[in-house]
C-alpha cells in the first residue's frame, strides 16, 4: 500500500466511529467541526449550515451566499445550497429521513433544532457525537502541526515588528490595531481579538485594550496570534517602557522559570496536572501561588480554546501530536501582572517549542 493509500481522513475516521455503534447517520451542526472534517471554514451566523454523514456518502448544507465557496473547498461531501426565504429544515430532513437514530453534537445542537429532526424525519433517538470529533481533533497530524508551524511563524515575526514599534504615549487600542495591520501584512489573520494591557491593566488577565496611553514604567502585556490556514497560534510577550525596576525584573524572572520547567516536563505519558504542577511549584516556591490563578495551558488548533485542558490535578495523558500553550503567570493588583505564553507540539520523544520569538523582557 502507499503511503498516500495509508491515510486515513477524518470523515473516514467518523465513519468508522459509527459503524462501531451501529449509527448509519450523524448531523454535524458546529461549523469547527465541519470545518475539520471537510476542509470548508464558513461562519453562518444566524444562518443554518449542517453536514449529513451517513456510511458512503455526505451532505453539506449550506446557505447560498456560502454555495460557491463550500464547492470549492469542501472535500468529501456533496454540496446542496438553501436561498433566504426557502425552508433550510427540508434539505436536513431530506439528508436524514429513513434513519431511526442519529449522532448529533448535543453541545451544539439548539432545542429547535433537535425537535425539527425528530418530528419531521422520524428520528427517534439523538445520540451524541460531539466528544468523539473532540478526540479526533485532539491529536493532530503532520499537516495540521504544518499550519500551526507556519502560523507561529507569523506570529514570530510579528512580536519583533511590533516591540520596534512600541513607544511612550501610544494608547492600548492603537497598539493592537497596528499589531492587527501586521500580521494582516505577513499573511494571516488574528487568532482572536489582541490583548494590549498596559500598567495596572497587566494584572487583569482578560483586560480588553482600552484608551489608556502607555507611560514610562508602565508593564506592557501583549497577548495575540495568527491565524494561518483556519489553525491559530497564541503567544504572550513582555515589555516595560523604560528601565525596568527590580522588582519588575524579578517578577519576570520567576515567570520565565516557571514557564521552561514547564516546557521540560512535556512528553508523552505525562499528565497534564503533572504540567501544571511543574511551574506552579516554581511560583509557589517564590511565594506568589496566590497570584497565579488559572491553568497553565489549553489546547491549540481550528480553536484557539480547545482540547487538551491543563487544569491543577488534571489527568489526561500527554501523547504524540496535542498543542497546546504553556502560559504561567503572576498578577499583583496595582502593580501589574506578567504572562509568558509559548505553543508547544508533544513529539515521541518530547516536545517541539513552535513560537520561538525572544521570551526576554523588552525595554521600550
Amino acid at each position: 500500500m502507499s503511503k498516500s493509500a495509508a491515510i486515513t481522513t477524518p470523515l473516514e475516521t467518523l465513519r468508522g466511529w459509527m459503524a462501531a455503534r451501529h449509527l448509519d447517520a450523524v448531523y454535524i451542526s458546529q461549523p469547527v467541526s465541519i470545518a475539520y472534517l471537510t476542509g470548508f471554514h464558513a461562519n453562518p451566523h444566524e444562518r443554518l449550515m449542517g453536514l449529513a454523514v451517513g456510511p458512503q456518502a455526505a451532505t453539506l448544507i449550506v446557505p447560498a451566499l456560502e454555495q460557491q465557496k463550500a464547492i470549492e473547498h469542501a472535500s468529501g461531501a456533496e454540496v446542496v445550497a438553501w436561498r433566504d426565504g426557502e425552508d433550510p429544515y427540508a434539505l436536513v430532513v431530506a439528508a436524514l429521513h429513513g434513519r431511526a437514530e442519529i449522532g448529533v453534537e448535543k453541545e451544539h445542537l439548539t432545542l429547535h433544532l433537535a425537535e425539527v429532526i425528530t418530528a419531521r424525519a422520524g428520528i427517534s433517538e439523538l445520540v451524541d457525537v460531539g466528544a468523539e470529533i473532540k478526540r479526533m481533533r485532539l491529536i493532530k497530524n503532520a499537516d495540521e502541526i504544518e499550519m500551526l508551524g507556519r502560523a507561529a511563524a507569523i506570529t514570530d515575526e510579528a512580536t519583533g515588528r511590533i516591540f520596534s514599534e512600541l513607544h511612550e504615549g501610544q494608547r492600548e487600542v492603537d497598539v493592537a490595531f497596528v499589531l492587527g495591520t501586521i500580521i494582516g501584512e505577513l499573511g494571516g489573520a488574528l487568532s482572536f481579538p489582541s490583548l494590549v494591557q498596559s500598567g495596572s491593566n497587566s494584572a487583569l488577565p482578560h483586560h480588553q485594550h482600552s484608551s489608556r496611553r502607555l507611560a514610562k514604567g508602565d508593564f506592557v502585556l501583549l497577548d495575540f496570534g495568527a491565524d494561518f490556514g483556519g489553525y491559530k497560534a497564541d503567544v504572550t510577550r513582555m515589555a516595560v517602557v523604560g528601565e525596568p525596576s527590580a522588582k519588575q525584573r524579578e517578577i519576570h524572572r520567576i515567570v520565565l522559570e516557571a514557564h521552561d520547567a514547564a516546557i521540560a516536563s512535556v512528553r508523552p505519558g505525562v499528565t497534564t496536572g503533572a504540567v501544571d504542577a511543574a511551574a506552579r511549584r516554581v511560583i509557589d516556591s517564590a511565594g506568589y501561588g496566590d497570584r497565579f490563578f488559572h491553568r497553565i495551558g489549553h489546547g491549540l488548533g481550528l480553536e484557539e480554546h480547545e482540547d487538551p485542558s491543563l487544569d491543577p490535578g488534571s489527568a489526561t495523558v500527554l501523547e504524540a501530536g496535542m498543542v497546546f500553550t504553556i502560559e504561567p503567570g503572576i498578577y499583583i493588583p496595582g502593580f501589574g501582572g506578567v504572562r509568558i505564553e509559548d505553543d508547544v507540539a508533544v513529539e515521541h520523544d518530547g516536545c517541539r517549542v513552535l513560537t520561538r520569538s525572544d521570551p526576554s523582557l523588552r525595554v521600550v
